[in-house]
C-alpha cells in the first residue's frame, strides 16, 4: 500500500523529473563532446524528448532555441529570432485571418447545409454530405474549426434520424396489429400479441437500434477523417505542409536554387490525392459500419412500406432546411467575403504555375511570395465594410441615426485575437529556428555523413518504409512537431544517397496527417472521440485499413503526376555536389 502510494505521488511531478533529469542526462554532448554539431544534437534531442512527453506545452518547447542557441555558441539571437516570423509563416496568418472572416459570418455553415440539401438523407449520401464541406473547408481554416462546426449539425441529423425511425416503427406495428385476426389480439396491450409476427418484428426493431448506433459511428468518423483528408489539400491546410514549405525555401536558397513547391505546385500534388483518400475513406467506413446490404438503404422498418420511407427522409430534409432558412439570406458580408477569399485563393495558385509564368512575373524576382496576397487580403477585411455605407441614400427620415453610422468592418481585430492559434505559430517558428541551428552548425551534414548505410537500397521502397514510420508517429505526436524533427532529417538522408530532397520530405509531410487510428492522434479525432458514439476499439479497428492504405496511394501518388510535377528522378546539380562532398569527406 506504502509503495502504490509513493509511486502515484512520483507519478504526480513525473514532468518535473523529464524537465531535469532530460537536460542533465544529454550535457555529456556540449560538455564532453563540446563540438558545435554536438551542442546542436542537445538541443535537437531535447526538443525531442520534451515534444514526445508533451511535459510543457509543445508551443512552450519551440520557444527553446531562442536561448539555447545563442548560449551554447551555435547560432547568434539577432540570427535566430528571425526564424519565428518566416515568409512561410506569414501565409499561414493571412490564410487563418481570411478562415477567421468565413468564420465569423458564417459562410462555412451556410456551405455545409447547402451540401447537405443536395445530397439527400439516405446514410450512403448523408455521410458524403457531411464529408465533402469538412474536407473542403479543412483546406482553408483549421481542422480543429471545421470538425467543432460539423459535429453538431451531424448530431442534430442524427437525432432527427432516431425520432423518425421511431415514429415509423410506432406506425409500422399499430398497422401490422391493424391487419390481425381479433383472437391474436390482446386488447389491454396492443403492442403484444402472439403471433410469430410479433417476433418478427421485434427482431426487426432490435436491428435498426443497431444500424442507428452503427450510423452514429459511422458519422462521427467519417467527420474527423474528412478534416484529416482535407488538411493536405491545401498548403495552407495543415501544419506540416507549411513545415516543409519553409524548409525547402531555406534549403533551395542556400543552394541557389529556386524552391518548385508553390501553392499551385503543392495542389496539384497534394488534392488529387486528398480526393482519392476521401472516396476510399467514405467507401470503407460503409462497409465497415452498415455492411454492404446498408450502402443504399436504411432505417426501413420490415412492414414499412416505400411512401413511409420517403416521408422519413422528407423529415429529415425538412429539419436541414430549417437550419438552412434559418441563416437567411446571404448577406453583403458574406458575399464580400467570398470574393475576397475567392481572389486570395486564385492569386495563391497563380502566382507561379510552376515554370510556365504567373502575375508573380509582373514583379521583380523573388519580390512576391505567396504572403504578398495573404497579408494584403488580411488587410482589406480590416476596413472594408460589412454593409453598404448610407452615402448619398435616398431616405424619408432626415434624422435617420443610421445615416450616420461608421459601418462595422468584415473583421475586427477582436475576432482574429480570440480565435487565431497563437501557440501554433510560436510551434512553427520553433521548427524553423530548430532546422536553422543544425544547418548552421553542420549537425544536418553529419547526419547526412551517418546515413550512407542506406545508399544501396531501393528508393521506393525507403519511401514506403519512411512513410509508414511517419504514419505510426503521428498518432502519438503532434504531426508539426513530428515533421519539426523528421524532415531536415529526411532531407539529408536524400542528398547522401543522390536522390531529389523533395522526393522524401514531401510525401513525409502529408504521411505526417494520416492519423486514424487514436482520439489524440489530432483534434479532430478527440472531438469526434468526446461525442461518445464512438469507442477507442471503434477508432482503431476502423483506422487500421485507412493507415494501411493510404500510404500506397500517398506512394502511387509520388510515382505518378507527384513526378509530373515535382519531377522527383532529378536531382539539381547542386544537392548532386552536395552529395559527392559527403561521399569524399567519409572516405578521407
Amino acid at each position: 500500500m506504502g509503495l502504490s502510494i509513493v509511486l502515484r505521488q512520483l507519478w504526480s511531478i513525473r514532468v518535473l523529473f523529464i524537465m531535469v533529469l532530460t537536460p542533465l542526462l544529454l550535457l555529456a554532448l556540449p560538455l564532453y563532446i563540446g563540438t558545435v554539431e554536438a551542442k546542436a544534437a542537445f538541443v535537437l534531442i531535447l526538443m525531442a524528448v520534451l515534444w514526445i512527453t508533451e511535459a510543457v506545452p509543445i508551443a512552450v518547447t519551440a520557444m527553446l532555441p531562442i536561448f539555447l542557441f545563442p548560449m551554447l555558441g551555435v547560432v547568434k539571437a539577432k540570427d535566430i529570432a528571425p526564424a519565428y516570423m518566416s515568409d512561410t509563416l506569414m501565409v499561414f496568418i493571412g490564410g487563418l485571418i481570411m478562415a477567421t472572416a468565413i468564420e465569423t459570418w458564417d459562410i462555412h455553415k451556410l456551405l455545409a447545409l447547402r451540401i447537405l440539401l443536395s445530397v439527400g438523407s439516405k446514410p450512403r449520401w448523408l455521410m458524403l454530405g457531411l464529408m465533402l464541406p469538412t474536407w473542403f473547408l479543412s483546406m482553408w481554416i483549421s481542422n480543429t474549426a471545421t470538425t467543432a462546426m460539423m459535429i453538431p449539425i451531424a448530431q442534430a441529423i442524427l437525432a432527427q434520424l432516431k425520432a423518425t425511425n421511431i415514429l415509423l416503427k410506432e406506425e409500422t406495428a399499430d398497422s401490422v396489429i391493424a391487419s390481425l385476426p381479433h383472437p391474436f389480439r390482446l386488447p389491454t396491450h396492443p403492442w403484444v400479441y402472439c403471433d410469430d409476427l410479433s417476433f418478427k418484428y421485434r427482431e426487426a426493431a432490435d436491428g435498426d437500434d443497431i444500424k442507428y448506433k452503427k450510423l452514429c459511428k459511422a458519422i462521427s468518423l467519417c467527420i474527423c477523417y474528412a478534416a484529416n483528408c482535407g488538411g493536405i489539400g491545401a498548403l495552407t491546410g495543415t501544419g506540416p505542409n507549411l513545415v516543409v514549405k519553409g524548409f525547402a525555401d531555406e534549403l533551395y536558397a542556400a543552394h541557389g536554387l529556386k524552391n518548385p513547391v508553390t501553392y499551385a505546385t503543392w495542389m496539384g500534388y497534394g488534392l488529387p490525392l486528398s480526393f482519392l483518400v476521401l472516396m476510399v475513406t467514405w467507401n470503407w467506413l460503409q462497409f465497415f459500419f452498415l455492411g454492404f446490404s446498408a450502402l443504399l438503404f436504411y432505417f426501413s422498418a420490415t412492414f414499412s412500406c416505400k411512401d413511409k420511407k420517403q416521408s422519413g427522409e422528407n423529415k429529415v430534409q425538412e429539419m436541414i432546411r430549417k437550419q438552412y432558412d434559418a441563416l437567411g439570406p446571404v448577406t453583403y458580408a458574406q458575399k464580400n467575403v467570398l470574393v475576397l477569399f475567392s481572389i486570395l485563393v486564385v492569386c495563391w495558385i497563380t502566382r507561379d504555375l510552376g515554370g510556365v509564368g504567373g502575375w508573380g512575373d509582373l514583379f521583380q524576382p523573388l519580390y512576391v511570395r505567396d504572403s504578398t496576397p495573404a497579408i494584403l487580403v488580411a488587410v482589406l477585411l480590416f476596413f472594408l465594410p460589412s454593409e453598404l455605407p448610407p452615402i448619398f441614400c435616398n431616405r424619408d427620415k432626415k434624422n435617420d441615426r443610421d445615416m450616420f453610422r461608421t459601418p462595422r468592418p468584415l473583421l475586427t481585430w477582436q475576432n482574429v485575437h480570440e480565435k487565431l492559434p497563437w501557440g501554433l505559430f510560436i510551434l512553427l517558428g520553433g521548427g524553423f529556428a530548430l532546422a536553422k541551428g543544425c544547418h548552421v552548425s553542420g549537425l544536418s551534414r553529419w547526419i547526412g555523413l551517418q546515413l550512407e548505410v542506406f545508399i544501396g537500397l531501393n528508393k521506393w521502397l525507403m519511401l514506403l518504409v519512411l512513410c509508414y514510420i511517419c504514419e505510426m508517429l503521428t498518432e502519438f505526436i503532434s504531426n508539426v512537431a513530428l515533421a519539426t524533427l523528421i524532415i531536415p532529417i529526411l532531407a539529408e538522408l536524400a542528398m547522401s544517397t543522390g536522390v531529389n530532397p523533395l522526393f522524401y520530405i514531401l510525401p513525409a509531410a502529408v504521411s505526417a496527417s494520416f492519423a486514424y487510428m487514436l482520439p489524440v492522434a489530432t483534434a479532430p479525432n478527440a472531438l469526434c472521440f468526446s461525442y461518445g458514439h464512438i469507442r477507442v476499439l471503434d477508432m482503431v479497428t476502423a483506422g487500421f485499413f485507412m493507415n494501411l492504405i493510404a500510404i500506397p496511394m500517398l506512394v502511387f501518388a509520388t510515382f505518378t503526376w507527384g513526378d509530373a510535377i515535382f519531377h522527383f528522378q532529378n536531382v539539381p546539380f547542386t544537392f548532386d555536389s552536395v552529395n559527392k562532398t559527403l561521399l569524399l569527406n567519409s572516405t578521407m
